[in-house]
């Protein structure tokens, strides 16, 4: 039988390297995910503490042209608007834009990142291999790194949608306020309004942040979904290592069996590696006793390298062809 009586069409155009095609494994993903409207309502919860920071400075600025140029009583006392005004912003410099907004913004986030993830992991991956769609993409010329590639990819957008995205509107929002935020790395220092680095400094840092939690939390997600596939064990598991790991790692530690029991704590090591991005000498905001910032990162990079070969050990594992 001739190939024009099978109808056969021969592709006309160009051949693309394997690599593009990440990102169509990506997308596909990401609009299966979009097509969710739990997923929109989790964003939506998610962007309240974006909304709370952003809408904060305003607020503080409204408080400050508002109050009346006569003494303030407070029971007893009397006090001028404009000692308040300072009182106000020194105890609330978390909405200052310096360092300490991103990061807490960062540290806050967490929760909303990790409900948000719970969902989209069996979305993006584990039907995949419910539903053995895995063998689809491996029979296509592509290599398994491609198809592991994609999936990070496109769990990488779902963090940067909720953390990366509203930190640069935040950082942008500040800087127009005075563009001296933008260009001097001393703003926070001759402003006498903060501490840390502004200008570009500020948004390596915020950068530099978004990417640690990018590259690993997407990798662990990708991971954690390809071995348990559906949504319900995929909480219990993510609960477990985001919060009892936590809870566990601090009972050690006040029991005086050691601060290097911190470094279990894969959110803490998380939030090291971003308060060093974000130019913090040390991690202080959480508990005393931290680990470095190397000793952090390496325990994230070794976790990272055993995903990696699970991974490889689990797409070698699915059958092609019967």
């Amino acid at each position: 039988m001739s190939v024009q009586l099978l109808h056969y069409r021969a592709w006309q155009g160009t051949f693309g390297r394997p690599l593009w095609s990440v990102w169509p494994i990506a997308r596909v993903a990401l609009a299966t995910l979009f097509r969710r409207r739990l997923f929109w309502v989790l964003y939506a919860a998610g962007l309240l503490l974006f909304l709370m920071f952003f809408f904060g400075a305003y607020l503080l600025d409204w408080v400050e042209t508002m109050l009346p140029a006569t003494p303030i009583k407070i029971g007893k006392l009397s006090t001028e608007p404009e000692r308040i005004v300072p009182i106000l912003r020194q105890g609330l410099r978390i909405l200052n834009g310096s360092q300490e907004t991103f990061m807490y913004f960062f540290i806050y986030q967490s929760s909303m990142v990790m409900v948000v993830l719970t969902l989209a992991g069996s979305v993006l991956v584990g039907d995949d291999f419910t539903h053995r769609s895995l063998g689809f993409f491996l029979s296509k010329p592509i290599k398994r790194w491609h198809y592991l590639a994609a999936k990070c990819l496109a769990a990488g957008v779902v963090i940067n949608l909720l953390t990366t995205l509203p930190a640069l509107v935040l950082f942008a929002q500040h800087g127009l306020d005075d563009w001296e935020y933008f260009t001097n790395p001393s703003f926070f220092t001759r402003t006498g309004t903060g501490n840390g680095p502004a200008g570009w400094p500020l948004l390596l840092g915020i950068l530099g942040y978004g990417c640690a939690l990018t590259v690993f939390l997407s990798l662990l997600l990708v991971t954690a979904a390809s071995w348990l596939r559906r949504t319900m064990p995929l909480i219990m598991v993510w609960t477990s290592l985001f919060l009892f790991v936590r809870l566990l790692a601090g009972m050690l530690v006040d029991l005086k069996y050691g601060d290097r029991w911190r470094l279990v704590d894969m959110w803490n090591n998380l939030c090291v590696v971003g308060s060093w991005c974000l130019g913090f000498e040390s991690y202080t905001m959480g508990p005393a006793g931290q680990p470095t910032f190397l000793e952090a990162s390496l325990v994230l990079t070794g976790v990272c390298v055993l995903c990696l070969i699970y991974l490889n050990l689990r797409t070698r594992a699915v059958e092609i062809v019967r």
